[in-house]
């Protein structure tokens, strides 16, 4: 399908296989950020278009002449299952302009027909940024442990987005610690729990879906859990992946938590804090340097958790509904 001409000089199409090497560029010189990688190989974006749910007319092309100057991204998470996508739900994943072609109404058409492609494939609600399971494409490339909407150390986004008549809905908090200090909190409890568990290894986490293979199992991950000596289920586990995209562009090695979980029964018990200190610490024998974890806003337990073992918040991101009657 060839570009279809909007407005002067300006013309909008599809995604074609040949526009991966522009688009890395694109990206590269975007300016979005200290939460985005950077300088990755073509590979890396490859590994998004060959999801099994990727549809090229959701991957919207800004384009003068022949030079890629733009493009917005939407697509679909998973359902409450996590075993298909819901497509009642949309969201516009990423949207870039080059940098001396902004403010031209650009990103503002892009983003209207993000929008429209998303309500003819059966959306109801709209956000911009992923999230949660609303996650389809950029985790790895953009945010953190998890995707996180968009940071708020993207200063372009909050303005951009407000202004096309999205509101916040969720806020997400990044933390980090550098495990290369060695300040490890002593809990009481540990020596009972290390008494009454081992610390057992998993290739993937117990309720790992059809979504979390898609997403997650495509990087280099372990589930670590707790194992108790009376044959009980695990109480707690959590899943370190390697943050490779982000590492390179920091020049850290970085491990990226995720699905922290303890069963409801032993929350409270110092399972968790007891894992977490296990886990970071063979993360520094082997040689990581930094964690890092995204935790929604308004989970104070959590984050309580992960201040008590040192670590601080770097970032925080923020994910827009698309306000219908602004």
């Amino acid at each position: 399908m060839g570009c279809l001409r909007d407005v002067p000089l300006i013309q909008y199409r599809p995604f074609h296989n040949t526009d991966p090497p522009k688009l890395a560029e694109l990206w590269n010189f975007g300016r979005l950020g200290p939460g985005a990688a950077v300088e990755f190989s073509n590979d890396a974006l490859e590994l998004i278009f060959s999801e099994p749910y990727f549809d090229r007319h959701g991957l919207i092309i800004a384009c003068d002449g022949q030079e890629v100057v733009g493009f917005a991204h939407a697509g679909f998470g998973a359902n409450a299952e996590g075993t298909a996508l819901s497509r009642e739900t949309g969201v516009i994943s990423t949207t870039l302009v080059r940098l001396d072609y902004r403010r031209r109404g650009i990103g503002r058409e892009l983003v209207k027909r993000a929008e429209n492609y998303l309500r003819e494939a059966g959306a109801r609600e709209i956000f911009a940024g992923e999230s949660g399971t609303r996650n389809p494409f950029y985790l790895g490339l953009y945010g953190g442990a998890e995707c996180a909407g968009f940071l708020e150390s993207d200063v372009a986004a909050a303005p951009f987005f407000t202004a096309l008549g999205y509101v916040p809905a969720e806020r997400h908090l990044l933390f980090r610690r550098d495990i290369s200090l060695k300040k490890d909190p002593f809990d009481p409890r540990c020596v009972s729990i290390k008494r009454n568990m081992k610390f057992g290894v998993m290739d993937q986490p117990p309720d790992a879906t059809w979504w979390w293979m898609t997403r997650h199992g495509r990087f280099e991950s372990l589930t670590f859990a707790l194992i108790p000596n009376n044959g009980n289920p695990p109480p707690a586990y959590v899943t370190c992946w390697g943050m490779e995209l982000h590492a390179a562009t920091r020049g850290q090695r970085i491990v990226g938590l995720t699905n922290v979980k303890v069963s409801d029964p032993d929350r409270r018990k110092g399972y968790a804090k007891v894992l977490l200190s296990e886990v970071i610490r063979r993360l520094r024998d082997d040689l990581v340097t930094h964690v890092e974890v995204t935790i929604r806003a308004e989970d104070a337990p959590t984050i309580a958790l992960f201040r008590s073992l040192a670590f601080e918040q770097q970032d925080a991101g923020v994910v827009y509904r698309k306000c219908e009657n602004p």
